[in-house]
């Protein structure tokens, strides 16, 4: 699929790829937080890079240009994952994704409004606002199960917002990016890749734990390759035909992947409040089906072969068209 419709698909997927991270991460319990997220996405972000060395090199002169742009969303690329892994450490997995996953729309939209003056539409607030409320119940569903100390609990929820908001900031600088006519490939190549050599002194000083034994290579191999490598693969998609509002947004279904898989797969139970978190996250996967778009202006007219990419409004209408993103190859 093309169009809005495929940046949906594509980071729905991407959202369930996610939602395995947790139970993955259970596999390998001898590995810290850090050791994890610094080999996924430390590696992850490397082979974004590795396959986007055409792309990278017909690119260098814009992402020099920008270079400062590339900078901020590598240290976000950077600090995300350690936040994020530690927060579900602290906190549990429940209340840890939650967190960080449920402030990363509000982060998403706020830099939007504020860095870019786009204004948020009703439907965008009503789809945020009913993805935060379920992923909230089913974190309230998961809190009576959890071991950790208040110390540890408040700590996670702090390293979580830390995590919503650095997630927020590197997708939107690989929007900004692409609006500033950088390839997809590109862009995400150069904020991964160079997020993932930051990454790599992390990995070596807390990574040997993952060499232990085959099942935690093995679970760092996974993590790298398929919810980190495919993961952002398929999100760098999204982000070319969605604003980063409404692709963070989506991802709010990666909660509700992690619970139902700690259901099947790790024998965790799921109170009636948890399945009624559910149900409200399906809801607010409806509304952005319907309204994929958080832009309040009409769209501009178009002529003939041209199309207008999601989220444009009439603030928008003066500027030059720009090159249409790359098919998916």
């Amino acid at each position: 699929m093309k169009g809005v419709a495929g940046g949906i698909v594509a980071v729905l997927v991407t959202a369930f790829l996610w939602g395995t991270t947790g139970t993955a991460a259970t596999f390998a319990p001898e590995a810290g937080p850090l050791a994890i997220g610094a080999a996924a996405l430390g590696v992850g972000g490397l082979l974004q890079a590795g396959i986007a060395v055409p792309a990278l090199r017909r690119a260098r002169p814009m992402l020099l240009a920008h270079a400062g742009l590339v900078l901020v969303g590598a240290g976000a690329v950077a600090v995300y994952p350690l936040a994020f892994y530690s927060s579900m450490h602290l906190a549990g997995v429940a209340i840890g994704t939650v967190v960080s996953l449920a402030s990363a729309p509000l982060a998403s939209g706020l830099l939007e409004l504020v860095l870019e003056r786009k204004p948020l539409s009703r439907w965008w607030v009503l789809a945020a606002m009913l993805g935060i409320t379920g992923s909230t119940l089913l974190c309230l569903s998961k809190t009576g199960q959890a071991t950790a100390s208040a110390t540890d609990t408040v700590t996670g929820i702090g390293l979580g917002l830390v995590a919503g908001a650095t997630y927020a900031l590197y997708s939107w600088v690989v929007h900004r990016l692409m609006g500033h006519g950088v390839d997809r490939a590109a862009a995400m190549g150069a904020v991964f890749g160079t997020g993932g050599v930051l990454l790599l002194p992390v990995l070596l000083v807390t990574g040997a734990p993952l060499l232990a034994s085959s099942q935690s290579f093995a679970v760092a191999a996974y993590m790298a390759l398929v919810p980190m490598f495919l993961g952002y693969y398929l999100f760098g998609i999204g982000l070319s035909r969605l604003r980063p509002s409404t692709a963070t947004t989506l991802t709010l279904t990666e909660p509700a992947v992690a619970a139902l898989l700690a259901v099947l797969v790790v024998g965790e139970q799921l109170a009636v409040l948890g399945w009624t978190g559910l149900s409200i996250l399906a809801t607010a996967l409806v509304v952005l089906a319907l309204a994929p778009t958080n832009s309040t202006g009409p769209r501009p007219a178009t002529t003939a072969g041209e199309t207008i990419p999601a989220g444009t409004n009439s603030a928008t209408q003066q500027r030059p068209a720009q090159a249409a993103p790359a098919p998916l190859r």
